[in-house]
């Protein structure tokens, strides 16, 4: 069980860093064909986007990384940590 615990701890912080990584990426104009942009794309799209059309537009901000990341931290701080911590 502290297996599957600590897998999904890894698979969420990992998630994390893939969003930041596209968020960063993002600022600099990149090319939509480029094969490591287009995977990052396909990996968090399905994830951001119904956040995406429920967040209102802040003048072109995308807020929906944001949102993510703090639910994911949520999920990995008050979900996942003291489930480890019990075992």
């Amino acid at each position: 069980m502290e297996l599957i615990v600590n897998l999904i701890n890894v698979l969420c912080s990992l998630y994390v860093w893939v969003i930041v990584i596209r968020a960063i990426i993002s600022w600099f104009s990149p090319d939509p064909y480029n094969p490591l942009y287009r995977a990052l794309i396909s990996i968090t799209e399905p994830i951001l986007e119904p956040f995406r059309r429920v967040l209102p537009s802040f003048g072109g901000l995308d807020l929906s990384p944001i949102v993510v990341i703090l639910i994911i931290e949520y999920i990995i701080k008050g979900i996942v940590l003291p489930f480890i911590a019990s075992i």
